[in-house]
């Protein structure tokens, strides 16, 4: 199966996952995505394919060289994110686009827009996949997953290419935070690894957000209005108040670069009862640190005006920048910039506004850096895969195995 072929494959598996269930992984589409793929690798020829209970799936490539070479793993993620709808992709591809606005859905008039979406024309003249407009297309992390999978085929069909040991992953839940909460990294074996993960052609990562996110409960007392006088205590109205506390320009719109925010993920309420859900980001651990200590210090503001219970919050780590643990083992982005400009590839090395499994991984013991997988416009209906993007995340691989 061809690299194109084995990617819109994929992308007829709902796997959005869903941080409400509780369960590993979230999603029963998930599962029998990766029962699929576990066949799919027996197929082509791997070892020691393993998928356990709760939807990780690894398998080797057997080395075919006596030399002494590091066992180097790669790794994507099974999900889709719960941004968008994941549901009945129905994937089109425009051949030689030639830098004008894309018609997604002529009946619904849903429109790639340039004026909006600028970078597409970065691809003029190339061959770029792209949904009808009612869903997201999945690149994230499907691309990934047709790269490392046809890089593998790749090296089985041709056996005079020689290699160390390769070790492969996918993992679940990526997209809500637990893609590497049941990884077992001493069964995966790998001296260090790669997620194809990342954006547009030529990224490459090792430095990620500081994350955390906060439940912040504001309590309230209902009155007949007619009644309210001294009485009615309007938690959405708190609510707002507390909201608006908080820095303008530190929100993911007015953010860039290596710049910090604050993200109210949701907000929902009576007067008796209203929750903010935050993200807090961060590259920088001191001052992730400290926006949490805000969020802390605004709660209890807002208990000294209204009352001592009147909002509690909940604050839990989510992962941290694994840049402090990269920074010792610098010779595998070395070697991954090495691989790509072999491959014709111009190296962007760019902090992730964002996490990966690569993050929690490299804390577990796994150094793990970001390496793009093509697609643009992630988590949206908007999102596209130029087919030249793919191909070349897919001899980035190839030639990082072939340069370990």
């Amino acid at each position: 199966m061809n690299i194109v072929d084995r990617f819109l494959y994929y992308t007829s598996f709902c796997t959005t996952s869903d941080e409400t269930t509780g369960l590993t992984p979230s999603t029963p589409g998930q599962m029998t995505f990766a029962k699929a793929v576990r066949d799919e690798l027996l197929n082509i020829g791997l070892r020691d394919v393993t998928l356990d209970d709760n939807g990780y799936i690894m398998a080797t490539l057997p080395a075919n060289t006596d030399e002494a070479k590091p066992t180097v793993g790669f790794i994507a993620h099974l999900d889709t994110s719960p941004d968008a709808s994941g549901r009945h992709v129905t994937p089109q591809i425009v051949r030689n686009y030639d830098g004008n606005d894309i018609v997604l859905n002529e009946d619904e008039k849903i429109v790639l827009e340039t004026a909006r979406y600028p970078e597409i024309r970065n691809y003029i003249g190339q061959d770029i996949i792209l949904t009808n407009g009612k869903t997201l297309l999945g690149a994230d992390d499907k691309a990934g997953m047709a790269e490392i999978i046809s890089a593998c085929e790749y090296l089985v069909e041709h056996p005079e290419i020689k290699h160390g040991k390769i070790r492969i992953a996918f993992t679940p839940d990526e997209e809500i935070g637990l893609g590497a909460e049941y990884f077992d990294v001493k069964k995966f074996g790998a001296d260090f690894a790669y997620t194809i993960d990342g954006g547009a052609i030529g990224e490459l990562e090792y430095e990620n957000f500081n994350a955390a996110a906060a439940k912040i409960t504001i309590h309230g007392t209902n009155v007949h209005p007619g009644y309210a006088y001294h009485k009615m205590q309007n938690s959405m109205r708190i609510a707002y108040q507390l909201a608006v506390m908080l820095p303008r320009w530190e929100t993911p719109e007015h953010t860039q670069d290596y710049e910090g925010f604050y993200h109210l993920t949701s907000m929902y309420g009576t007067v008796e009862e209203t929750i903010l859900n935050y993200i807090i980001r961060d590259h920088d651990r001191t001052r992730f640190e400290s926006r949490k200590r805000e969020l802390e210090h605004l709660v209890r503001k807002v208990n000294r005006e209204y009352g001592e219970g009147t909002a509690e919050i909940e604050i839990y780590d989510q992962y941290y920048n694994m840049k402090e643990k990269i920074e010792p083992v610098m010779h595998i982005v070395n070697l991954a910039k090495k691989a790509m400009t072999e491959a014709g590839v111009t190296p962007i090395v760019k902090p992730i506004r964002g996490g990966t499994d690569g993050a929690n991984l490299s804390f577990k013991g796994l150094p793990c850096p970001d390496i793009f997988a093509g697609g643009e416009n992630f988590h949206s209906r908007y999102e596209y895969l130029p087919i030249q993007s793919m191909e070349a995340a897919m001899k980035v691989i190839l030639k990082i195995i072939e340069l370990c």
